[in-house]
């Protein structure tokens, strides 16, 4: 396994912004970009690679194929379909569960044994379809879960407290999408509880599920306005590749498998705030929900559940 090689999949805009970031931070060595399109990946290699003069280090960037994730020490998945006009969003997961399948294939077939992040929509579904298909430890499969929604609810509590996004400390657990939720019990500014600083400051409370609503409603105002979103997502991914490379042991919201009755489920890949380091997933954090937050959790469960129930399995197993 090549330290610090990373093979990209899927050369879209989240794909290429994840890139990008990359490019700027520095920290990779070597960047395998892969996709359908070979055209648009040799041009992406090209495009970079003019800019690696002004890169903070080195750094080898290559459009390749799945035989060069033998060695990747990360796998980044971001390849699929994006949600047509009327479009269901099983519809979606159908469609990108077979993409998922068919890719989680060609990387194996490669010998490939490192981690594998996904970032394809509906994600924490897709997650749990690499898992199974590829056949690696749950640990090394991981999503990115709730990381954006964790930044997006950062960036509006430190507008809203007027407070640096980094002494606040909250996360946005669940489904990546409409039924996510924010444990406010276990939200600090600093070391003070979020909702301890509402009331010294006699901020009004309902402020809070606003902000939550304004997490949510995010990438439909972007979409709206600019017909996708990518940076946000990029960046996140950069964070989590970073927090793997680097071996850092920090806490990230990224779409987990949880088992053994962790958090009251079973065989499922929900986002969850868990400690990530050069194997993946080391541990859950596990919090202490309250009922209404409980309850919260096992309907994003089961959402997904459902999904898999009515026709995602059997894609898998077909």
């Amino acid at each position: 396994m090549k330290k610090g090689k990373i093979v990209l999949v899927g050369t879209g805009f989240v794909g290429m912004s994840m890139a990008y970031s990359m490019l700027n931070r520095g920290g990779i060595n070597e960047l395998v970009l892969v996709d359908l399109d070979k055209d648009k990946t040799i041009g992406e290699e090209m495009d970079l690679s003019h800019g690696l003069p002004y890169a903070p280090q080195k750094m080898v960037i290559k459009a390749g194929d799945y035989k060069d994730c033998k060695d990747a020490q990360i796998v980044v998945i971001t390849a699929g379909a994006a949600q047509k006009p009327g479009q269901t969003r099983l519809e979606l997961a159908e469609t990108n569960t077979k993409i998922m399948k068919s890719i989680t294939k060609q990387i194996m077939a490669s010998g490939f044994n490192g981690i594998i992040i996904v970032a394809t929509n509906p994600v924490d579904l897709m997650t749990y379809v690499v898992a199974k298909v590829s056949g690696l430890p749950k640990n090394q499969v991981i999503g990115s879960g709730t990381v954006l929604d964790t930044a997006r609810l950062r960036y509006l509590l430190a507008d809203y407290f007027k407070i640096s996004s980094k002494n606040i400390h909250a996360y946005i657990m669940g489904e990546h999408g409409d039924s996510s939720f924010v444990p406010w019990e276990h939200a600090y500014i600093g070391c003070k509880k979020v909702i301890d600083v509402m009331k010294d400051s006699n901020k009004d409370i309902s402020d809070l599920e606003k902000i939550h609503k304004g997490v949510v409603d995010a990438a439909y105002e972007i979409i709206e306005k600019k017909k996708a979103t990518y940076y946000g997502i990029g960046m996140a991914l950069n964070r989590i590749v970073r927090a793997i490379l680097d071996n850092e042991n920090s806490i990230l919201t990224v779409s987990t498998y949880l088992s053994n009755g962790a958090y009251g489920q079973d065989d499922i890949y929900i986002g969850v705030p868990a400690v990530i380091n050069s194997n993946g997933v080391r541990e859950l954090l596990d919090l202490e929900l309250n009922n209404k937050e409980q309850e919260k959790l096992n309907n994003s469960c089961n959402i997904i559940k459902n999904m898999r129930k009515e026709s995602i399995d059997k894609i898998i197993d077909a």
